[in-house]
């Protein structure tokens, strides 16, 4: 099954511009980000999950690379790009060696299934 998107072609010639740069740098670093970490974790303030996901990888010692922007009130223009970008519709974000793997519950059912420890071994993904 693939995410359904709007082709460029149904969007109108006067907004192509507006919609391909909406907040393209938070797009930008999170791509810069998951390029050059195995693992990063996209996340904001004062939501517990994040927070979750952080804590599991730390006590399994895995490096990772935190993206945080804003709170519930701040910065959720800048949240709606890169959830707009990734289709994932809640933070955090997590990818592994550059592949959205989901969120914190994600992340933990991947950890206690093994496939965390697999996914970390192979080589990345092209």
């Amino acid at each position: 099954m693939s995410r359904s998107i709007l082709p460029e072609s149904r969007i109108h010639p006067a907004v192509r511009d507006f919609v391909a740069g909406y907040n393209a740098a938070i797009v930008r670093e999170v791509e810069a980000a998951i390029a050059a970490d195995d693992i990063v974790v996209v996340g904001m303030r004062q939501n517990p999950f994040p927070r979750k996901a952080r804590k599991l990888l730390e006590a399994r010692g895995h490096v990772f690379r935190y993206l945080e922007y804003g709170s519930y009130l701040s910065d959720w223009r800048k949240r709606g790009a890169l959830k707009a970008w990734s289709g994932w519709p809640t933070l955090p974000m997590i990818f592994i060696k550059g592949v959205l793997i989901g969120g914190a519950e994600d992340l933990g059912r991947l950890d206690a299934s093994g496939e965390l420890k697999r996914l970390l071994e192979a080589p990345r993904a092209a």
